[in-house]
């Protein structure tokens, strides 16, 4: 592995750029001033660049009574910032309370202003609670354990990967109304489904506008994903079911070469990485996020 740091000091921790007003957030403590970029080549796999920036010191949130860091505070959107970004994309915005996604109509197609949005730091064993309401047709997702990743191009520049090549997702979807709900394999690509992979059963998500709770969970390999106050999935993470079902997916390594050495090695060397809002290209609203880290 080598390494190369890029001297680019990141400004995050001012870009809450909410669509209403508000007070002045008290102030984050960071680790690290840089950016470093490590190449990562192995044997049998694609190379690949791990982008590794300065992460919010939690010790500068607030804590709830349960425990829990509150990583959303209903008035700002401080600690996050874009996949691969310094700062907020302009379609998250703080609304009514809520964090939410202006939808493009693109789908994957993210335009711009747009892109996924991940709190600024790498959680290993936790769980993490939120509510989540999704427009008509809507498609949206929460990721977790995810790295920020970049490949080389023909010409020597470098471009960043998707997020969910080296991130499970938590799909969050209206089951009612958007094809996805129709395709994978018995379900599993309907809310709170590990995405392709596991579905959520019992399948319980409310109607596109109305709320939902949902719950992530991570805890030595072990994950389960809950909804609306009922656990609807578990899987557990670096073991032989884990490539297995990898193989399964889109995400093989016949496929997907580079999405399967990420996924297979899930949270990378430490087993760690950032949560994370997809932006699919549909309104969707996020509320009451919040994470208790666990020993």
């Amino acid at each position: 592995m080598t390494a190369s740091v890029v001297a680019a000091v990141l400004s995050v921790a001012s870009c809450g750029n909410g669509s209403k007003k508000a007070s002045a957030p008290a102030e984050l403590k960071w680790t690290g001033t840089e950016t470093v970029e490590n190449t990562v080549t192995k044997a049998g796999a694609p190379e690949y660049i791990s982008v590794e920036r300065p992460q919010v010191d939690l010790s500068s949130l607030p804590k709830d009574k349960e425990g829990y860091y509150i990583l959303f505070d209903g008035k700002t959107l401080n600690g996050w910032r874009g996949y691969g970004k310094d700062n907020v994309p302009s379609r998250w915005t703080v609304e009514d309370g809520t964090i939410h996604f202006a939808g493009s109509g693109t789908g994957e197609g993210q335009t711009g202003e747009g892109g996924d949005l991940i709190f600024a730091h790498k959680f290993k064993n936790f769980q993490l609670e939120f509510e989540y309401k999704i427009s008509k047709g809507g498609n949206s997702g929460v990721l977790y354990l995810a790295q920020e990743i970049k490949t080389k191009n023909a010409d020597g520049t470098t471009k960043y990967e998707p997020i969910y090549i080296s991130s499970p997702e938590y799909q969050v979807l209206d089951n009612e109304n958007h094809i996805d709900a129709t395709l994978g394999v018995d379900g599993n690509r309907k809310s709170a489904s590990l995405y392709d992979m596991i579905p959520a059963k019992p399948q319980n998500a409310k109607p596109a506008g109305e709320w939902n709770k949902g719950k992530i969970v991570v805890f030595k390999g072990t994950v389960i994903h809950g909804q609306n106050d009922e656990n609807v999935l578990e899987y557990h993470l670096w073991t032989q079911q884990w490539t297995d079902m990898l193989q399964a997916s889109k995400f093989s390594q016949e496929k997907w070469p580079l999405a399967f050495e990420l996924l297979n090695n899930c949270g990378g060397d430490n087993h760690e990485g950032y949560i994370g809002f997809q932006d699919h290209g549909d309104n969707v609203w996020y509320r009451n996020v919040k994470v208790k880290v666990l020993d």
